[in-house]
């Protein structure tokens, strides 16, 4: 059902029954590795470059997903998935091993929602049983597009982010228990004219207050009705201009409830800059970390607001500004 202007209702409340997360070394050594079903020690995962190694991460991701489920691969009907490289081909060519129906998805790092919240309405409408959705990102592979490969050793500047290694997938379904998926506001895209590709926390904080003001809005409720709202990579400075931003609009939020996933996926000490970024960032830590709380009744009720830069190396090569965009999924717990 649709309330307000952008905002889905899904009133059979399709169930995530079953996650998958992948990480590297880098995740394996932050706050939350406990939280990861597979871990690897460095980024190559025995493949010979980092884009073959990213589409080992999805692979590996949606089969603990299904093994979790006792679900075999033929009876996943949809892959609702995407990344950051070229055409999203690790995803594709993943799906060419998992042999799964596949919508393609790019949303940048706001992929991991846009996938769950288009999967959420397919399920909620009867359109399949067992769907399949999910994002990730390569540190290596990412940088190398996107910035310089960081064999060049180029310096970064303190607003810079870390691009997650791993991937995180979830497992929806009409039927079977766990977390409920209860409604999706969709993003529209936001320019507030930035260009630096090295401060991408800044470009996407306007994006993310924009969503999330227009879901509470047309929801008719306050923050606090959710236990945590959290944001999918806005890093240390995008996190600080989101605050400021409601506090502009007086738009209530209490800081402690209010968190980002490109600021809980690693350490002070880990040499991350203003945190994490990546499609991987938001997936692996709602799929593992969050759901996990969610699971331990820790959290009952949770809107995940992924976060994305709609830029290319085309667009930074024209001069062109950074368009952003932030899709926002409530997952909830029956009490």
């Amino acid at each position: 059902m649709l309330q307000g202007h952008r905002t889905w209702i899904f009133e059979n409340k399709p169930v995530i029954i079953s996650t998958g997360t992948v990480g590297g070394p880098y995740e394996a050594k932050g706050p939350i590795g406990d939280d990861f079903d597979l871990l690897h020690d460095d980024f190559w995962l025995n493949q010979d470059t980092y884009e073959k190694a990213h589409r080992i991460l999805i692979e590996e991701a949606s089969q603990k997903a299904m093994e979790k489920a006792d679900l075999q691969k033929e009876q996943i009907q949809f892959f609702l998935g995407g990344d950051l490289i070229n055409q999203i081909t690790p995803t594709s060519f993943a799906c060419r091993t998992l042999g799964t129906p596949y919508f393609g998805l790019f949303g940048a790092c706001s992929t991991s929602m846009e996938g769950l919240a288009l999967g959420a309405y397919i399920v909620n409408t009867n359109g399949a049983k067992y769907l399949l959705t999910g994002a990730s990102s390569h540190y290596a592979a990412v940088e190398k597009q996107f910035r310089y490969p960081n064999e060049y050793g180029g310096q970064k500047p303190p607003t810079a982010q870390s691009t997650v290694t791993g991937a995180g997938v979830a497992i929806l379904s009409n039927t079977g228990h766990g977390p409920k998926v209860t409604s999706a506001t969709i993003g529209r895209v936001v320019d507030m004219g930035m260009t630096d590709p090295f401060n991408m926390g800044g470009a996407m904080a306007p994006a993310a207050v924009d969503t999330i003001e227009a879901h509470l809005r047309e929801r008719n409720v306050d923050s606090s009705y959710y236990d945590l709202i959290v944001t999918g990579d806005l890093g240390q400075i995008g996190h600080e201009i989101a605050i400021a931003l409601f506090e502009k609009h007086g738009t209530q939020m209490k800081e402690e409830a209010f968190r980002d996933c490109g600021m809980m996926i690693y350490s002070e000490d880990q040499p991350v800059f203003a945190g994490a970024s990546g499609a991987g960032c938001s997936a692996t830590v709602v799929y593992g970390h969050l759901l996990n709380r969610m699971r331990k009744g820790e959290l009952k009720r949770m809107l995940v607001v992924a976060t994305g830069a709609l830029l290319s190396p085309l667009t930074f090569q024209q001069n062109e500004t950074i368009p952003c965009i932030a899709h926002a999924v409530s997952i909830e717990v029956d009490e």
